[in-house]
C-alpha cells in the first residue's frame, strides 16, 4: 500500500493510483501561470489531483474541474479534492476527454492544464491501470490539443509538460488548433544530463514567447536555488 504523500497545505492518498506522485505533476502544478488570474481551470487526467490541489492553494478561481478516465484514480481524486481546505471549489468528472467536451459544448475554461501520459515506447505493463496512465495511446497529444482548444477561454492559456523529444511535433499540432507557443521552460535533472522535459504554455495568441532552462538537482537531493523557489509552497522539506 503506498502511503499518503503530504504536502504542506494538502495530503494526498495515492494508494487506488497506478501513477504515484511524481516530480512532473508537481513542477507543471507550480509552474503554469495564473497571470490572467482564472476564473475556471480545467486539469485533464487528473490522476490523484495534485496539480488541482496545487491550483486552488495557488489561485483564487472559483471554479476547478478534473478529469479522470479510470475509475480507481477518479474516486481516489475525488476524496483528495473532499480532504482538502477547497472542497467546494473543486469537482472531478469520470468521463473520457471526448465525452467531456462534448458535454460542455459552449462551455470554456480559463486555464487548461494537463500532464498527459507519454510512454509510447513500444512497451506495456501488465498492469492495465498502470498502462491506461502511462500510455499515449489513453490520451493521444492530437486528441489533447484538439479538445483543448475546443474548452479554452478566447485568451485563455493551456499548460503541459510533455517529454522533451516531443516538444516539436506537439508544437505542430496545436498550431493546427491555432494554439501557439507562449512560454517554454525545458528541464533537465541534473547540471550534465540532457534535457528531459517541456514545460509548455499556449494559447489563441501568436506572440514572441520566452523559453527558460530548469535544473532540478545540482547533486543528489541538492536542489538548485530555482527549483527550490519554484515547490518551496508545496513540499514540506524545501
Amino acid at each position: 500500500m503506498s502511503k499518503a504523500f503530504q504536502f504542506k497545505q494538502f495530503k494526498i492518498e495515492q494508494d487506488k493510483c497506478a501513477m504515484k506522485i511524481g516530480t512532473d505533476g508537481v513542477l507543471l502544478g507550480a509552474w503554469a501561470s495564473l497571470e490572467n488570474q482564472p476564473f475556471s481551470i480545467l486539469d485533464i487526467g487528473a490522476g490523484t489531483g495534485v496539480i488541482a490541489l496545487m491550483l486552488a492553494q495557488r489561485s483564487f478561481a472559483e471554479l476547478i474541474d478534473a478529469l479522470e478516465i479510470e475509475e480507481n484514480a477518479y474516486e481516489q481524486c475525488v476524496d483528495n479534492f473532499e480532504n482538502s481546505d477547497w472542497g467546494d471549489r473543486l469537482f472531478c468528472y469520470h468521463a473520457a476527454l471526448d465525452e467531456f467536451a462534448e458535454e460542455m459544448e459552449g462551455e470554456t475554461y480559463d486555464l487548461i492544464i494537463s500532464n498527459p501520459p507519454f510512454y509510447d515506447e513500444n512497451f506495456t505493463s501488465t498492469e492495465e491501470n498502470r498502462n491506461l496512465a502511462r500510455f499515449t495511446e489513453a490520451l493521444p497529444f492530437e486528441d489533447l490539443v484538439k479538445y483543448a482548444a475546443q474548452l479554452l477561454a478566447e485568451k485563455g492559456k493551456f499548460c503541459t509538460i510533455i517529454p522533451h523529444k516531443n516538444e516539436e511535433e506537439f508544437i505542430q499540432l496545436a498550431s493546427k488548433e491555432k494554439l501557439f507557443p507562449q512560454k517554454i521552460t525545458r528541464v533537465r535533472g541534473h547540471k550534465n544530463s540532457p534535457i528531459k522535459r517541456s514545460l509548455l504554455q499556449f494559447g489563441f495568441e501568436q506572440t514572441t514567447f520566452e523559453t527558460s532552462e530548469l535544473t532540478i538537482e545540482i547533486d543528489r537531493h541538492v536542489y538548485t536555488e530555482d527549483y527550490k523557489s519554484l515547490v518551496k509552497d508545496f513540499y514540506l522539506k524545501m
